[in-house]
């Protein structure tokens, strides 16, 4: 393992620490539209990013999974317009839901195992839009085009989850525990095994590896990581409809992921928090119907100026002020 140097340990905690104080610092419009949007969109982003950067494969189906996990929630709520005949507490309604994305993303990497590149996308779209459309006609459980509303979230020490502070700080709680397992996982026998399939899945089966078997479960995990954002999601939306996980909240996920950069974990919340303030601010000034050109121009310009993402100029930008007469060049890290 790669050990930090002080520089990016001094950045590391400076970070933590700033993020920390934002509830003493900005109103509670930025800290739960802007940053705690942001940190719930982020998780589900890390988890496309960890399929892309260490799998080797972009799957458009993550959407899809926290899907699952919000509308498992919903569906289990105490509070839900209408209630649901599996009414249960959110302290159990909760984990039954990132039990059920975890599953979900199993069984997505089940029907994708075989595929790559342009087919993967493919059929992890085609599973997207099909779960949207299907929760759109599905009246019983899903509540067809309405959704179902009233999702609040529990109280955390007698506070609502809906208190500006309390979802965020549980959103950021949640967030570094995602973005710290994806760090440990990647540096275990697992992870480095996925690496390999990666760069040579021919070579990897080669040496006893089963190819197949860490792909389904590296789609679990993902499963898992998305089934988290999605819970957030809908405490945040205050419920969830087909149109929440349809196509553009497919894409958007995507563009997230790109626009931060894929070559890291952290690059998922760069990129959530770049389309969050475009989002919020760019549709009032240029007008919704425009945003859609806007945020698709910044997504290319990226891709044709940096196709590593905000992440990766950053880090080029970094080691260009870094490194002084004489330094010898940065050594590459292990993310």
């Amino acid at each position: 393992m790669i050990m930090m140097t002080s520089r990016q340990w001094m950045m590391t905690v400076a970070g933590i620490a700033i993020l920390l104080a934002l509830p003493l610092l900005l109103p509670n419009f930025w800290l739960v539209n802007i940053f705690g949007r942001a940190l719930v969109y982020g998780v589900v982003a890390l988890s496309l990013t960890f399929l892309a950067h260490y799998g080797g494969f972009v799957s458009l189906a993550q959407t899809m999974v926290a899907g699952v996990a919000g509308y498992t929630v919903a569906i289990m709520a105490p509070t839900a317009i209408p209630l649901g005949p599996l009414a249960m507490p959110y302290g159990a309604a909760i984990p039954l839901a990132v039990i059920a994305a975890t599953i979900a993303g199993a069984i997505v990497g089940m029907i994708a195992v075989n595929t790559r590149e342009i087919y993967l996308l493919m059929i992890t779209l085609a599973l997207a839009v099909g779960f949207s459309l299907f929760a759109q006609s599905n009246i019983t459980w899903f509540r067809g085009y309405e959704g179902i509303r009233n999702i609040v979230g529990p109280e955390i020490m007698g506070m609502p989850f809906r208190t500006p502070m309390v979802f965020y700080y549980i959103s950021l709680i949640v967030a570094v525990l995602m973005y710290l397992l994806v760090l440990y996982v990647v540096r275990t026998p697992f992870g480095l095994v996925l690496q390999a399939i990666r760069d040579s899945d021919r070579r990897t089966a080669a040496i006893g590896f089963h190819v197949g078997l860490h792909r389904i479960a590296s789609f679990a995990l993902a499963g898992f990581i998305a089934g988290w954002g999605g819970v957030l999601i809908t405490f945040y939306n205050i419920g969830i409809t087909p149109s929440s996980i349809g196509l553009w909240a497919t894409v958007g996920v995507l563009i997230m992921a790109v626009i931060g950069g894929l070559g890291h974990p952290l690059g998922a919340f760069i990129g959530a928090l770049i389309y969050v303030v475009m989002d919020t601010f760019a549709s009032s000034i240029i007008g919704h119907d425009r945003f859609n050109t806007l945020i698709g121009l910044v997504f290319l310009a990226i891709v044709l100026l940096s196709p590593d993402g905000v992440w990766g100029a950053g880090k080029r930008l970094l080691n260009a002020f870094g490194k002084g007469p004489g330094k010898p060049a940065p050594k590459e890290e292990l993310l």
